[in-house]
């Protein structure tokens, strides 16, 4: 039975992953500058790579950790924690002087915004096995709204100071920070107190949920589904701007536009396709719809010649992103209740883990195709998705609580 909260709680959770993403995005604008104003060196792309390696490796290693921590504490205060937290990190990026503060506020960053894991945990406890799907297909959408937000707020503020993009993001935290002590109930009120109380320290060790996971034959295949589909994500950070610069020597305006335009029809299809979608179709004929619309698109993309023909495939691109939130439905039946934060971490951990080896994968690729066939780069993600239907294909559609319930 899921509890009844007011109507802030989700509005709440869904800005905590709006500014978690914005977080994301609004330093790859100012990102170059920055270093090079810290560094004094001229080729910062090194520290890109590290930097951006950093982030996620801390998301990877602490996801899981803030899951354990909520199912044990509760979500509430695991999720007030982290944001101010990240308000505070944010205060400390825009008067930081040197790398070494740089790496460290980064590093605590990505510490930070692994609560996406809390985050959809929050939203499995209060919602219905029939509304999960549209509402994470909404978690998404915010997700991906605030990649839009990000880069643009990012760009358009750094022009004034460098560190103003990191003043901003403090501010939004610190407002959400207010909004959710003064709003957001716990999920978990039934709780016994002596369970809320004891904390396990070995719970906290990042490791130990990756071996339960592997311990658990039944909850291996949908975390390789989850890092797969979040591994063929990744080209498009990687070779987008690479790739319309190559391909029809986009400046940078047009890249945004191209990213923007993206970015809309993706928010807009996971706001309100996925709920309808699974309905009719079911959550695992709904996945496969999604690598179909995705691969689709990626194939005219390989192929075209003209900049419209890649405007003209966005909404059949976006429709790719129908399949995450059904996938996040489907593996919220895999647990039981009082491990749903553990293996929500363990999942946000497999989708850092992809952003922290596959940047490396496709930009190999894309530099070894680049002078032939740029568009050559988008049959690699096809590849990388193909490998999803067997996986899916095999997945169990029932509950696995009794099994995912053990200690």
């Amino acid at each position: 039975m899921k509890i009844s909260v007011p109507a802030t709680a989700l509005p709440v959770i869904f800005a905590t992953v709006l500014l978690d993403a914005i977080g994301i995005g609004l330093i790859f604008p100012i990102l170059p500058a920055l270093l090079q104003d810290v560094t004094h060196v001229a080729n910062v792309a090194p520290y890109i790579g590290i930097m951006t390696a950093l982030y996620a490796l801390m998301q990877f290693i602490f996801a899981p950790v803030l899951g354990a921590l909520s199912d044990r504490l509760g979500r509430r205060p695991v999720l007030l924690l982290s944001l101010a937290g990240a308000a505070v990190n944010y205060l400390f990026l825009a008067f930081a002087p040197s790398l070494w503060m740089l790496l460290l506020g980064r590093a605590i960053a990505g510490l930070t915004s692994a609560n996406i894991s809390v985050a959809t945990a929050y939203i499995t406890d209060i919602s219905l096995e029939n509304q999960r799907a549209r509402r994470f297909g909404l978690l998404n959408a915010m997700f991906g709204a605030g990649f839009i937000i990000g880069p643009v707020l990012g760009g358009a503020l750094g022009d004034y100071w460098l560190r103003l993009p990191f003043m901003a993001a403090a501010v939004l935290n610190m407002a959400n920070l207010l909004l959710a002590l003064l709003t957001l109930p716990e999920s978990r009120p039934l709780m016994r107190p002596p369970m809320r109380a004891k904390i396990d320290l070995a719970a906290l060790n990042p490791v130990r949920p990756l071996r339960w996971v592997f311990s658990e034959k039944s909850l291996l295949p949908i975390t390789v589904i989850f890092f797969t589909l979040s591994a063929a994500g990744e080209v498009y950070g990687v070779c987008w701007a690479l790739w319309g610069h190559d391909a029809f020597e986009w400046n940078g305006l047009w890249i945004g536009l191209s990213l923007g335009a993206f970015g809309v029809c993706q928010a807009l299809a996971q706001a309100f396709l996925p709920g309808p979608a699974v309905k009719l179709l079911g959550e695992r004929a709904t996945i496969l719809a999604g690598v179909a619309c995705a691969c689709l698109a990626l194939l005219v993309m390989a192929f075209a010649t003209r900049s419209w023909m890649i405007f003209a495939i966005m909404p059949v691109f976006a429709l790719g992103g129908i399949g995450a939130p059904a996938l996040q439905s489907l593996a919220t039946r895999q647990v039981a209740d009082d491990r749903q934060g553990q293996f929500q971490g363990v999942l946000a951990s497999s989708v850092s883990l992809a952003s922290v080896l596959c940047p490396l994968v496709f930009s190999s690729i894309y530099f070894g195709v680049r002078a032939h066939w740029p568009g050559a780069i988008w049959l690699s993600a096809i590849v990388v998705y193909a490998a999803l239907v067997p996986l899916v294909l095999r997945l169990s559609l029932a509950s696995n609580t009794p099994a995912s319930s053990r200690g």
